[in-house]
């Protein structure tokens, strides 16, 4: 019997623990129709499943893992990623195999995120994983956020109140908070103003003004260092959020007592540039004329207009004592074309690609609690039941065949490929929106799973929900759920990244990690990562299935070969499989790189 469900999903769906609906929803059940409702949001997306799948515990199994599984259904009343899941410390599972370090220093971070408590994209998951992978070696890390009203407390252990003091802002000395916590076994310092910054439901889009909270906090940060009389060795700032730190840090701290710190800056995404006028720069107590030419901080796309603009991210490129992106090759195309380059040239001696890692304890197949069946490299049955339990949740799987029958019988038929990734341009939205008619068309399955910021582009996919979300093939959630995330790499037979451009993106690496064939664009950090099948010059290598241009044709030729290599080629790729998982893309190897850099640059007392 055929059933439909109705969901209104929010934006957001963050680590959960509880036997119920998360806090902010209320389920009802009307017949076989479900509301999901978010009281904290009030923009919705619905979309529509039809199944014909029950939700009885199946008892036929693959191994003696199966008949233990109580499949989920669409006629679930709660969506089964967000059912009960064990606590899962993530600081208990640091690789202990690591070589600590011996010359140690003291590292602070200054950021705008941290998974997973103010996790918007990869920023939050590399901070905190490169700060986890600092912490193995032996240094002393801290991280400092601004403490989001979003932000649930309950994820952050040992919280307290430390120091309580004052921040310059706008012409007064704004009363500020600063706390201590733990958070994945890291420690992290919360900076708290007294006035509206950082209110709001989400990490950013509040009622305030986001260039001005962050001007706010670049200072509060040096403030509270000062104040307390900490002396780390590398203050490593994240983005435009942060650009104007090194500013204030030359101008004014510098010279009053933060004598040894050295100031690291990584960029993400050069797209994100922190456009600010003079006087906008004037208010964190810095005299903005300065810093207005272009040798210094003037955005170059703004010369001879009235008025002029600033760059806190080009600021923050002139005066850091080093430059970090994300992948060798997003550093060659940065250099080569785009309105920083000519900055970036003329800093080339201290400007450096470092390839980002993925927290290979947060994503670890072999000991994820999200998952219905654990798998590594050497036994993947796993993945099989994970991918089943997946197709039954959202309704891709018919009734009337026994999973253990179904498992075998889908394996190296119906290839599922999945997408999550945030919905915006530079992922590359129309070959998206391509690859989900041609999967389709091809035989297979693909899951969709990510949400736009522009409300047009929303509007578009859900469009698109609504059309193809009530057949067998295609399922678009618009949406973000970690816990949805781990489940779809887990069932995926490829993972799907046809970016524009890429700094160096996680997806590929986290799905590889998880046995999902990456299918990508060749561009920056995928370029570092994925490597053609048919590249016989480099057959050793060779980890996925790439494509250079933006066009559909070149997206068509890659879904080509990879599901014939799927179909014809079963025990090659389950060969490819293993080698993918095998693939080391830990942090263990780049946070070495990254001590390197740090070293090079500190100031030895």
């Amino acid at each position: 019997m055929s059933s439909v469900v109705e969901m209104k999903i929010d934006a957001f769906l963050s680590f959960n623990h509880l036997l119920k609906p998360k806090p902010s929803f209320t389920t009802t059940k009307l017949s076989s129709r479900f509301t999901f409702h978010d009281h904290n949001k009030k923009q919705t997306c619905k979309f529509k499943i039809r199944s014909q799948v029950g939700a009885e515990k199946q008892t036929a199994s693959v191994d003696s893992r199966v008949k233990d599984i109580v499949w989920p259904s669409p006629d679930d009343e709660i969506v089964f990623w967000n059912k009960e899941f064990p606590h899962w410390d993530v600081s208990q599972q640091a690789p202990a195999e690591i070589e600590k370090d011996s010359d140690l220093m003291h590292i602070i971070h200054v950021t705008a995120e941290m998974a997973p408590i103010a996790k918007v994209g990869g920023l939050g998951d590399v901070v905190t994983g490169l700060a986890r992978a600092c912490l193995s070696r032996a240094h002393k890390v801290d991280i400092m956020l601004p403490f989001y009203e979003c932000i649930q407390r309950e994820q952050i252990s040992e919280l307290e109140l430390i120091t309580t003091y004052e921040s310059y802002y706008d012409g007064n000395w704004v009363p500020t908070n600063a706390y201590r916590g733990v958070v994945s076994g890291i420690p992290v310092i919360f900076i708290q103003p007294s006035n509206y910054f950082f209110k709001g439901q989400y990490v950013y889009g509040g009622s305030y003004n986001e260039l001005e909270a962050y001007l706010y906090f670049s200072r509060a940060c040096l403030e509270w260092m000062q104040v307390t009389g900490t002396q780390p060795d590398i203050i490593h700032i994240h983005e435009w959020q942060t650009g104007s730190l090194p500013l204030l840090y030359w101008d004014m701290y510098h010279y009053l007592s933060l004598k040894k710190p050295r100031i690291v800056l990584t960029i993400h995404n050069m797209e994100h540039y922190g456009e600010c006028r003079k006087e906008e720069l004037s208010k964190c107590g810095l005299d903005g004329s300065i810093y207005a030419t272009l040798d210094k901080a003037v955005d170059d796309r703004t010369i001879g207009h009235n008025p002029e603009r600033l760059s806190l991210l080009k600021g923050g490129i002139v005066y850091s004592n080093v430059v970090i992106t994300v992948s060798p090759t997003y550093l060659k195309e940065t250099l080569c074309s785009g309105w920083l380059a000519s900055t970036l040239i003329l800093n080339r001696d201290k400007y450096y690609g470092v390839l980002n890692g993925i927290d290979t304890a947060m994503w670890n197949p072999a000991t994820d609690v999200f998952l219905p069946s654990k798998f590594n490299a050497r036994n993947t049955e796993g993945k099989k039941i994970c991918k089943y339990y997946v197709q039954r949740g959202l309704g891709l799987i018919l009734k009337g065949t026994s999973a253990s029958k179904l498992i075998n019988e889908m394996e190296n038929k119906v290839p599922l490929i999945v997408c999550i990734s945030r919905l915006v341009a530079q992922k590359g939205l129309h070959l998206i929106t391509h690859a989900i008619k041609q999967v389709e068309e091809r035989g297979g399955q693909i899951i969709v799973l990510g949400k736009a910021s522009d409300g047009r582009v929303q509007t578009e996919f859900e469009g698109l929900a609504n059309l193809h979300n009530q057949g067998p093939s295609i399922r678009i959630l618009l949406t973000y759920s970690e816990e949805l995330s781990h489940m779809l790499y887990a069932a995926a037979d490829m993972v799907l990244v046809p970016s524009i451009y890429e700094p160096c993106g996680l997806a590929q690496m986290i799905g590889m990690r998880y046995g999902a064939i990456p299918i990508v664009r060749k561009t920056g950090g995928l370029a570092d990562t994925v490597f053609d099948m048919d590249d016989q010059l480099h057959r050793e290598t060779a980890n996925g299935f790439v494509f250079e241009g933006i066009d559909e044709g070149s997206l068509n030729w890659a879904l080509d070969r990879a599901f014939s290599f799927y179909r014809e080629k079963p025990e090659e790729w389950n060969t490819t499989i293993q080698k993918v998982m095998e693939i080391d893309n830990s942090w263990n190897n780049t946070a070495g790189k990254y001590i390197d850099i740090y070293n090079s640059v500190r100031v030895r007392c």
